[in-house]
């Protein structure tokens, strides 16, 4: 249990340090760039913070343990949490399904849905399982 508990404090952490990063891309770029924009803006204010972020990473879809296919996230931090960027009018279920099939099919857990469509950026975190 002890170790669970200080793997979800890290975690919680790390989250806390990406939103932060998230916020100082959308407080210096502000609202209107493509996704791909926002998406290098995060990976350079996340390394500028000294937390290891991997842009267009691409993760193997498993079924009963075969690889079936792959799908490249918009960013993995840390080699644990699946950060996936938009710009959209509003976060729905489109979305956050699409998230959760990024998790479900990689095995990872924990996500971040990032929206920079507006001058308030909007964040979920999304959790598989």
């Amino acid at each position: 249990m002890g170790g669970t508990f200080g793997f979800m404090a890290n975690l919680d952490g790390l989250i806390e340090r990406v939103v932060g990063a998230v916020y100082e891309v959308s407080n210096t770029l502000g609202a209107g760039f493509l996704e791909r924009v926002y998406e290098r803006a995060l990976v350079r204010e996340l390394g500028m913070r000294g937390i290891r972020a991997d842009a267009q990473f691409a993760l193997t879809v498993r079924y009963k343990g075969e690889g079936v296919g792959e799908y490249f996230v918009d960013t993995l931090v840390g080699g644990a949490l699946v950060v996936e960027l938009k710009c959209v009018e509003r976060l729905g279920g489109e979305q956050l399904a699409q998230c959760l099939n990024y998790l479900r099919g990689s095995g990872l857990r924990f996500g971040l849905l990032v929206n920079f469509q507006h001058a308030k950026v909007e964040w979920r975190r999304v959790v598989w399982g």
